[in-house]
Parts: structure tokens; sequence; C-alpha cells
């Protein structure tokens, strides 16, 4: 009887310390499409991280997708995105529109949309979301353009990716 319990101790003090690790990630999708002149970008941030965020800076409740969200959060997001996110296409720096945001299920997805784009040479993308409080925060950045794919994976000491044609 002894030994089952002592079995039984030494199996759950080591799973009773466990906590599984949660990881810090955001997935942005950029597309040149050509027959609309444009950049189309897709960017999905966890909510419970941009809320923590949104909630510290700002010394308020932000209760993102719920019925008691603050009235104007679309000015709060896009105001984080042009500071945090910045595109340069054929090395200008260029300001995006913001469509809108989405919530699906634990993520908020950001439509934006940089028009009057013909012709890529060069795609830079920095994206710091995330970073201020999240020190293991990864942004990936995935690009298509000109019948190219390239995967950029951004941290705090690597915010930046470079894409020439």
């Amino acid at each position: 009887m002894k030994f089952k319990l002592f079995f039984l101790l030494l199996l759950i003090i080591p799973l009773a310390s466990f906590k599984p690790h949660k990881y810090y990630i955001s997935l942005c999708e950029i597309e040149h499409v050509k027959d609309q002149n444009s950049i189309q970008i897709t960017l999905g941030l966890f909510i419970d991280d941009i809320e923590l965020t949104f909630n510290k800076n700002h010394n308020t409740k932000f209760n993102l997708d719920t019925e008691n969200e603050i009235e104007n959060v679309d000015d709060y997001y896009e105001k984080y995105l042009n500071k945090h996110f910045k595109i340069s296409i054929n090395n200008e720096l260029k300001p995006f529109e913001f469509i809108g945001k989405e919530y699906d299920d634990d993520i908020v997805r950001f439509y934006l949309e940089i028009p009057d784009i013909k012709k890529i040479k060069s795609i830079s993308v920095k994206n710091t979301s995330l970073f201020q409080y999240f020190e293991d925060q990864q942004n990936i950045i995935k690009v298509y353009a000109n019948n190219k794919h390239k995967t950029f994976y951004l941290n705090r000491k690597n915010d930046k990716g470079l894409l020439n044609f």
C-alpha cells in the first residue's frame, strides 16, 4: 500500500507543477492583387493578448468581443496598427486603409488595404504588435507577390522583413 501511495505521489507532484505553455504568435497575410492594383492584408491577433495590451496601455477595460465592448474600439485598433504595423513598397512607406475587423473564436482579424500599387520591386514589413508585454511574441508574415511566396518570422530582436524582386 505504501508503495502505491509513493508511486502515485511521485507521478502527481511533477504533473501538478506542469503548466501549459502559451504561445504568443500572430499571423499576417499580405497579397498583391494585380487586377485590383492593391495590397490586401489580413492580420490576426489573439483577442486576449490585444485586450491585455489595450487594458494596460489605456488603464480601462475594453471587454473585446463581448456585449460590453468599448464603443469606439475600431479607433483604438486603427491607431494601434498604424503605430505597430508598417509596410514599405519600393522603398516608400505606404499608409494602409483600415477596412474593418471580425472576431473569430479567440482571434481578431483585421482587414487592411493599400490601393494604387501597380508594380512591386520590393516590400518591407515591420510588425511590432504585442511586443510590449509579450517577450516571446512572434509575428509571422506571409507575402505573396509577383508569383512568389515568402514567410518572415519577426520578434523583438528582428522586427522587420524585406523581400526584393
